[in-house]
């Protein structure tokens, strides 16, 4: 048989037939004098084993390794593998869908967070803060989104809930505004990071956890400063200080 042939009796295609060649899964036959390969009927049983295996998801490593065990354990060792891997597929696919359908349902409803999809402790607690146009408030609402995500952050998240219900939050939001183009040696500065700090719950101080973008401050700290004007940066950098010294305790 040439290789077309033997192609289409395997199902495959040429180009296949030379990549499992390539790889070695598939041993070269004798040629032509003309250079042609020469097909027998052992190449298209072979090809036809290594074309139902990767059609099962075997990668062609795997597929190498059944190939070379003629008795035939090999095969039931990496099909058990290939098996739990398809249902661990099967369980993520599963949570993906059902927090699919939530978000769906969040977006036919008009409830969809301006941030986009999140995950649901965020989206309950920025969904439950009071309507603001203070860029202050816009910029804390994407800091908090850098707690969520894979799932430490969520009892801080849990925690913050209070916050949301204090008359408070939408007036220090606007003094911080107001700091947009302070100096450095504003009075205001001091007073206004005590009371920040002060409206932050003893059970968020708790639920921060030991690692962290919350408890880092290095990079992130930086990162997050470097979004204020000099005199707000100057309020937070206190805020984040005077936490500190909360979680020491």
């Amino acid at each position: 048989m040439r290789i077309g042939e033997l192609a289409a009796l395997a199902g495959v295609t040429p180009r296949a037939v030379r990549h499992y060649h390539h790889q070695g899964l598939l041993p070269e036959p004798p040629r032509r004098p003309n250079g042609y390969r020469v097909y027998g009927v052992r190449h298209a049983v072979v090809l036809a084993r290594i074309r139902r295996l990767t059609e099962l998801g075997l990668g062609l490593d795997e597929v190498r390794d059944v190939l070379a065990d003629d008795a035939g354990a090999e095969v039931a060792v990496v099909l058990r593998e290939l098996d739990d891997d398809l249902a661990r597929q099967e369980t993520e696919i599963r949570r993906r869908r059902e927090r699919l359908g939530e978000l769906l349902a969040q977006a036919e409803a008009g409830t969809l967070p301006a941030e986009g999809p999140l995950p649901p402790a965020l989206a309950g607690l920025l969904g439950a803060l009071p309507v603001t146009d203070s860029p202050s408030a816009a910029k804390d609402r994407a800091h908090l989104t850098l707690l969520a995500g894979d799932g430490r952050g969520d009892a801080v998240l849990e925690a913050l809930a209070p916050v949301t219900q204090d008359p408070r939050v939408p007036a220090l939001y606007e003094r911080l505004d107001a700091l947009a183009d302070a100096p450095l040696g504003d009075p205001r500065i001091g007073p206004l990071a005590d009371e920040l700090a002060a409206a932050v719950p003893d059970a968020v101080i708790a639920a921060i956890p030991a690692e962290g973008p919350v408890a880092a401050a290095g990079a992130y700290g930086d990162a997050m400063l470097a979004d204020f004007a000099p005199a707000q940066a100057a309020v937070v950098r206190r805020v984040m200080e005077l936490l500190a010294e909360r979680m020491r305790r």
